[in-house]
C-alpha cells in the first residue's frame, strides 16, 4: 500500500478504510434510504452496506433488470436485507416526478437521500428536456428530486424525532469547472463544449446545491443536514466515454484507485456516522471534512444555480 492510503484522518478513517468498516457497529434499523444509480459502481455497495446495516433501501434505477440481479445478490448474502427498487432517469423530469409521485404513494418515511447516479465527461448531447446531458443528469435531476422529496423528509423528521440525512456524491473533478465555476448562459451551448470542463461544473453544482440547501433547511429550522462529497477515482464504469482513460484505468488502476467497497466508504460515513450528526454543508473526502475550491464556498453563485435551477425546472 502506498503511504497516504492509510493515513487516517481526524475521523479515524483513511483513503482506504471500506464502507463496511466506517459503519461498523452503526445500527439503522427503521431508517429508509434512497439511493439514486443503485445498480452499478459505488451505488450497488452503499445499497448493500446500508441494508447489511439495518436500512430499508429504494433504488432508484433506469435499469430494473439490473436492479432485480442487485437486489437479488444482496438477499443471497444478507436474507434480512431489505431492497426495493423504482426505476429513474435522472435526465428526465418527467421521470424524476414519477418516481417521487410513486414512492410518496407508498406512504414510506424518508430518512437519507443519495444523490448516486451520475455520468461523466461524456459528448455533447441534450436531454429529453433540452439539458446538456451532463448537467441535465448529475444535478438538474437530483436538485428536482431533492425538492419534490424534501416535505417527506420533514415530516419523518418531525415523526421519528431523527436527523435526515441528504448526501450528494459530487468529485474532485469540480476543481477543473469552467473559471466563473458554472457557465450559466452556455451551458446547451454546442460550439464552446468542453466535456471535461462540463463534467466539473455539474460536480461543482452537486456542492452548491447541498451549501444552499442548508442554508435553507436551517433557516427553517428542520432538523435535516444537506452535505457533499468525493467519493475517490474508482474503478467503475463512469469512464467509459473516454477510451483512452478507460484503458489506462485497466493497467494501473488498481494501484492508485480505490475499489468499490472503498469507493462507497464517504457515502456510507457521511449517511451513518453518528461523527456527522449536526454538521451541514461541508464536502468530504475520504470520511472527513475536507477543503473545496472558492468556487465551492461561494453563497452568491450557490444562490444564483438554486435560482436558475428552479427556474429551468419550472420551464420544463
Amino acid at each position: 500500500m502506498w503511504p497516504f492510503t492509510t493515513k487516517k484522518g481526524l475521523s479515524g478513517f483513511s483513503w482506504s478504510s471500506t464502507a463496511e468498516q466506517v459503519t461498523h457497529g452503526i445500527d439503522a434499523t427503521g431508517l429508509t434510504a434512497i439511493v439514486t444509480g443503485a445498480s452499478s459502481g459505488i451505488g450497488v455497495e452503499t445499497t448493500r452496506v446500508l441494508a447489511l446495516r439495518g436500512a430499508h433501501v429504494i433504488m432508484g434505477v433506469r435499469n430494473m433488470v439490473a436492479a432485480k440481479d442487485v437486489k437479488d445478490t444482496i438477499l443471497k448474502d444478507i436474507p434480512s436485507a431489505k431492497v426495493d427498487a423504482i426505476e429513474l432517469d435522472l435526465s428526465s423530469l418527467d421521470s424524476v416526478k414519477k418516481f417521487a409521485s410513486e414512492f410518496k404513494s407508498s406512504g414510506r418515511p424518508l430518512n437519507i437521500l443519495i444523490n448516486n447516479a451520475g455520468i461523466m465527461a461524456c459528448p455533447f448531447k441534450l436531454s429529453k428536456d433540452n439539458i446538456e446531458l451532463q448537467f441535465a443528469t448529475n444535478h438538474i435531476g437530483h436538485f428536482l428530486l431533492t425538492n419534490l422529496l424534501l416535505d417527506t423528509m420533514k415530516k419523518t423528521t418531525r415523526e421519528s424525532k431523527k436527523e435526515g440525512r441528504i448526501v450528494n456524491v459530487a468529485s474532485e473533478a469540480h476543481r477543473f469547472a469552467y473559471p466563473e465555476g458554472i457557465r450559466f448562459d452556455k451551458i446547451n451551448d454546442q460550439s464552446s463544449y468542453n466535456n471535461w470542463r462540463a463534467y466539473g461544473q455539474s460536480k461543482l453544482a452537486n456542492i452548491l446545491h447541498a451549501n444552499q440547501l442548508t442554508k435553507q433547511l436551517k433557516e427553517d429550522g428542520v432538523n435535516i443536514t444537506a452535505n457533499s462529497l468525493h467519493p475517490g477515482t474508482i474503478t467503475t464504469n463512469l469512464f467509459r466515454h473516454n477510451n483512452a482513460v478507460n484503458g489506462l484505468i485497466n493497467v494501473i488502476g488498481k494501484l492508485v484507485m480505490k475499489n468499490v467497497q472503498q469507493g462507497a466508504a464517504t457515502t456510507c460515513y457521511v449517511a451513518l456516522h453518528p461523527q456527522v450528526k449536526g454538521v451541514s454543508g461541508e464536502y468530504f473526502s475520504d470520511s472527513n471534512v475536507y477543503k473545496t475550491t472558492p468556487h465551492g464556498k461561494d453563497d452568491d453563485l450557490a444562490k444564483k444555480l438554486w435560482d436558475f435551477s428552479i427556474n429551468l425546472v419550472k420551464q420544463k
